[in-house]
């Protein structure tokens, strides 16, 4: 018979009953609303064992990819370990020893970390880093797995920030760091080569943005892929010289820097990223957007995205947190 593995408890399933019904009946709290695998409130993260693929319908690709699926409509004829996603026993943490501590410009340090454990994940996800027990906060991957040894991270400090400040100002490399993770669905999945991609980003939102872009490229993407970062002045622009490496290396990748500041210099676009964007590119059918950074562009980005054509299964955002407190 098959069994569902919940935290410490383990299930039998009964003939024609759901992970949702297994669960409910049982006394675990699993939210759910139409039963019928549309609203994706029951969605679910399989830990263990794989999920079927009727019960991964209407799911990003990036969500399946984890062995995300809903428990409505999830009938599995294999054992399953399952847990909701927010549940943090999904993820161990991890020692990583610091590595390196490089400033990329005057506010945002780049941070390579070795893993004291294998970490399997994608360009463009999260971690959570720790400064304490109780104290973490998410950045994310600017590494490629199979291109880069190390994590890699963009920590932009932020005024007042416990973290970043931390970061910034305490940590040293030959320390070692707890982090956990990965999490996050804004990741290049292959297949469909020949469709554009299109990522915007402000600030150190260019970080998982360049993870993909590297990622897509060395899995021989060859649709174009235009990359908007943008910052107010010069000063907040950071990777130029690399991404201009690799806009001659490749000739499907475009590189644009946008300043929204005043006195523009010649070579940089003049605008708000996702703006100028929008106006190089106006129709957005059958295009996949990336959205990294500032949670007001990253917002006003996916709505433009959308009237333009975009499909919503083909807009990632990653809305990065600004409170001080970071």
């Amino acid at each position: 018979m098959t069994t569902i593995r919940y935290a410490n408890d383990k299930f039998e399933l009964e003939p024609n009953e759901s992970v949702l019904e297994c669960l409910t009946n049982r006394g675990v709290p699993v939210p759910f609303s139409c039963r019928s695998g549309v609203c994706q409130t029951c969605m679910m993260r399989a830990t263990g064992g794989k999920p079927p693929e009727t019960s991964q319908q209407g799911l990003k690709d990036s969500l399946k990819l984890q062995n995300y699926f809903l428990a409505c409509v999830c009938y599995p004829d294999t054992d399953l370990e399952v847990a909701l996603p927010d549940d943090d026993d999904i993820q161990a943490v991890i020692p990583a020893t610091v590595l390196s501590l490089k400033l990329l410009n005057a506010d945002i340090m780049h941070v390579e970390l070795e893993c004291h454990a294998p970490i399997d994940y994608r360009a463009g996800q999260f971690i959570n880093l720790f400064q304490n027990q109780a104290l973490g906060r998410s950045y994310s991957l600017a590494s490629v797995p199979h291109e880069d040894d190390h994590l890699h991270l963009h920590v932009r400090r932020l005024p007042q920030g416990r973290v970043s400040g931390w970061i910034h100002g305490e940590l040293r490399p030959g320390q070692t760091v707890e982090i956990r993770g990965p999490g996050g669905d804004c990741f290049y999945i292959p297949g469909n080569s020949e469709q554009g991609l299109i990522l915007i980003g402000t600030g150190s939102g260019l970080a998982p943005l360049y993870g993909i872009i590297r990622d897509a490229l060395s899995q021989g993407h060859s649709g174009p892929i235009h990359l908007f970062h943008g910052s107010r002045d010069l000063n907040g622009l950071y990777l130029s010289g690399e991404l201009q490496d690799l806009v001659k290396k490749y000739s499907n990748f475009n590189y644009v820097p946008c300043l929204s500041g005043d006195g523009v210099c010649h070579g940089f676009a003049s605008g708000r990223a996702d703006e100028v964007a929008f106006k190089q590119i106006s129709d957005l059918k059958n295009w996949r957007i990336f959205l990294c950074g500032h949670p007001e562009m990253v917002k006003t980005a996916k709505r433009k995205a959308f009237l333009a054509g975009a499909s919503m299964k083909d807009i990632y955002a990653d809305a990065f947190n600004v409170s001080q407190s970071s």
